[in-house]
């Protein structure tokens, strides 16, 4: 079985691409931890073949959050909020971070979303 992360995060937010970079490296390691509790046969896997990770974007809160609640019932899922302390008010929903997870069940969900 492959696996993969996706990390999807929002375009809506205007966020400078550092701050991007910063919430997306969130998302990856929260979502890694949550599979190294929960699969850690997966994660170990996952580490040894090099990571494979995408990033993609979606348009709103909504989008995300209903994206989120779907893959999460199916996989592990870290949801981001921001500490509030740069660009955004704290709380804002930034992202989320997907698996390590079988590649196919993350392009299931995620394969008519564009790269970030």
């Amino acid at each position: 079985m492959a696996l993969k992360q996706a990390i999807v995060i929002r375009s809506d937010l205007g966020m400078g691409k550092g701050k991007m970079a910063g919430q997306t490296a969130h998302a990856s390691v929260s979502a890694y931890a949550l599979a190294r509790s929960r699969e850690p046969e997966d994660a170990k896997q996952w580490e040894e073949e090099g990571q494979k990770k995408i990033v993609l974007k979606v348009g709103s809160e909504e989008e995300l959050l209903s994206l989120y609640e779907r893959m999460k019932r199916e996989m592990p899922c870290a949801l981001i909020r921001d500490a509030g302390k740069t660009q955004l008010e704290p709380g804002t929903i930034t992202c989320f971070g997907a698996g390590p997870a079988d590649e196919s069940a993350i392009n299931k969900y995620t394969k008519e979303l564009k790269l970030l």
